[in-house]
């Protein structure tokens, strides 16, 4: 076989023929990797998907820090206090889960672990988009609540939390007519 037909997978194994797999056999998405290949792969998309996330959760958090030192936060009454401290406690709880991923990679570099760190890491991220879900709900009431009224805050959240099961039961119906899994 000639040199270019060669590779190696990430060059810890010897070479082999473009398209062998351990087994011997090509993956079903019809992608030339490994296995490892696939995991480093997916890891790669995962920490690009916490990028974004974790941009979205900074930047609520920011405005939420930012409030507690406006003139204004003085006058909110006690409920919207306690509202905005479960806002601020979810703020970092979506920071930490995001933050997560990453961590274990340290914690397991180069033990050979990538495919369960990805399996782990695709589990927080998920689990990451859900409490950031969550927030963006919260935070969009807080907002019609301080700025209109209790029953807008109310209003609002209702809205929010109709369009993100919308949006989640539209992402779950695409990965269910998607096909392989693996990815």
């Amino acid at each position: 076989m000639s040199e270019g037909a060669m590779h190696q997978a990430g060059g810890d194994g010897p070479a082999r023929p473009r398209g062998e797999r351990s087994g011997g056999a090509r993956d079903d998405g019809g992608r030339d990797e490994t296995p490892d290949e696939r995991a480093d792969r997916n890891f790669s998309d995962i920490l690009q998907e916490l990028r974004v996330v974790l941009t979205g959760t900074q930047l609520i958090s920011g405005f939420l820090l930012a409030v507690a030192f406006q003139s204004g936060f003085r006058d909110l009454d006690a409920d919207e206090v306690q509202h905005y401290l479960v806002l601020v406690a979810i703020a970092a709880l979506a920071t930490l889960l995001g933050m997560t991923p990453v961590l274990v990679h340290r914690l397991h570099f180069q033990r050979r672990m990538k495919r369960e760190i990805v399996r782990l890491a695709n589990v927080l991220l998920i689990a990451t988009l859900a409490v950031v879900s969550i927030l963006v709900i919260g935070v969009t009431s807080f907002i019609f609540e301080v700025v209109v009224s209790a029953a807008a805050g109310l209003w609002a959240s209702m809205g929010c939390a109709v369009a993100v099961v919308a949006l989640w039961a539209l992402a779950w119906a695409a990965r269910r007519n998607g096909g392989d899994d693996r990815a």
